[in-house]
């Protein structure tokens, strides 16, 4: 349904979101344990919530997601699903040989209590988990947080089984990306490997969710952080988490567990954010910067240059997860644009704080909204239009209302193929975005021109 009909007059709503700019915890909770080799992610709960999930990131990644359910009924919702997990372990380790089963509870089993653990330990005693299997699990109820809170509770549940000390640490670097596409992942994998560092990454879906096609159906593919790397994460010398909300629970957890010291970035989106990457990573790992990595970062200052004309003064409508929009906005700013809407589905103060502080110099009033929804999004551009939109595909529906361009960023991307094959963290990913960008005002441009300003070249 198209929103010509949204409303200028902004009226405080409590109960009632239209329009949300996040989707469930779940979903961000299955995606994380799909970075784990040989994982099998089993939402408990009924099939409906877990065909939601697995569709939310087939949808958007264009590949077969493979997900258990404990396939609540009636009887399961009244009694708890006890047997119903039992059974689905039972069936999974015998029928599918996963190394990893990764519980994550629905609205549904969190509201009846199911204590996972303790149904997880008689699967054990049962005889139901063979010997060098796991079971772990993250409570991820629908009803609060979001994809981004689910991503991270799940990617906290990997410190919480798996990261154990050998009293001594090794020459290992830690690295949690946040909640990124796979081709973000496999790009900080890469930034790493040029510095000369060694590294884990955890979650790491490259390979996973962007795998090659080979003509072979492959039930576990060959990507994803094995359980002996998960281990050694204990006995690594420090970690370095990108994204606050997505990635610091777990940086965190595993600093309290074996006392790793840790620290917690922005994504590396843009060239400020790239750099504190960078330059973390060469003091975390006693290196020098290569000509290589210079060589990068000097191609994305000269696009930079050779595009900033065109930025100039341009007001930017965001939404979003609130890691990826503060170094997104910083990104922005740092060449000229004004973003003057920030909305993020994500509960959390802290993030319009974070937001407000990077703008403080922006010539115009800038709306932040956490927890907000597009509905509101919506109404501020109605008050007052912007030049350009960024976010995910549900934002189409108002580009195409108000004549906006939109840059799809973010998740979900449900409508264009492609976004999980190519980076846009690190200094490679800057220069893809602002290609997007800059294409996507002149493609307007172009559009609307009169036939005298209808120019061959810039």
């Amino acid at each position: 349904m198209l929103l010509r009909h949204t409303t200028k007059e902004i009226k405080e709503r409590k109960a009632l979101t239209v329009n949300p700019a996040k989707t469930c915890q779940p979903i961000g909770a299955m995606y994380a344990a799909l970075g784990i080799h040989n994982c099998l992610p089993h939402s408990h709960g009924s099939q409906g919530c877990c065909a939601y999930h697995r569709s939310a990131l087939t949808r958007h990644y264009k590949e077969p997601v493979m997900a258990g359910t404990s396939s609540f009924t009636e009887g399961a919702s009244v009694f708890g699903g006890q047997a119903n997990l039992l059974q689905a372990i039972d069936t999974i380790f015998t029928v599918y040989e996963p190394d990893v089963i990764a519980v994550h509870t629905t609205c549904l089993s969190e509201t009846i209590g199911d204590d996972i653990p303790q149904i997880a330990k008689k699967a054990e005693t049962d005889g139901k988990i063979p010997k060098g299997k796991y079971v772990i699990h993250a409570n991820t109820p629908s009803y609060v947080g979001s994809h981004v809170t689910g991503f991270a509770t799940m990617t906290k549940a990997m410190v919480d089984y798996f990261a154990e000390s050998n009293g001594r640490k090794i020459e290992q670097i830690n690295i949690i990306p946040g909640y990124v596409e796979p081709s973000d992942m496999e790009e900080i994998k890469r930034i790493v490997s040029e510095l000369g560092i060694r590294s884990v990454m955890f979650p790491d879906t490259s390979n996973v969710l962007n795998r090659p096609q080979t003509g072979r159906f492959d039930m576990f593919p060959k990507g994803g952080t094995t359980v002996d790397a998960l281990r050694s994460t204990g006995s690594s010398k420090a970690t370095l988490a990108l994204g606050r909300l997505a990635s610091g629970p777990a940086a965190r957890a595993l600093d309290a567990k074996c006392k790793v010291a840790c620290e917690i970035l922005d994504p590396p989106i843009g060239l400020a954010a790239t750099d504190a990457f960078v330059d973390t990573l060469r003091r975390m790992g006693g290196v020098s910067v290569p000509e290589s990595i210079n060589t990068e970062r000097g191609r994305l200052l000269d696009i930079i240059t050779d595009m900033h004309q065109y930025f100039y003064g341009k007001k930017v409508g965001l939404v979003g997860d609130p890691d990826q929009l503060i170094s997104l906005t910083e990104f922005l700013v740092s060449i000229d644009m004004w973003p003057i809407y920030v909305v993020t589905g994500t509960p959390g103060k802290k993030f319009e704080s974070k937001i407000k502080e990077i703008t403080r110099d922006v010539p115009h009033e800038v709306k932040v909204a956490s927890g907000g929804d597009m509905f509101l999004f919506h109404q501020w551009l109605k008050n007052e239009p912007v030049d350009l939109m960024m976010g995910n595909t549900y934002l189409k529906y108002i580009s195409r209302d108000e004549n906006i361009p939109l840059v799809r960023f973010g998740f979900p991307i449900l409508d264009r193929v492609g976004h999980s094959y190519f980076p846009t963290v690190g200094y490679r990913g800057g220069m893809r975005l602002l290609e997007k960008i800059l294409d996507a005002l002149l493609d307007k441009t172009d559009r609307e021109s009169p036939e005298e300003s209808f120019e061959l070249v810039l």
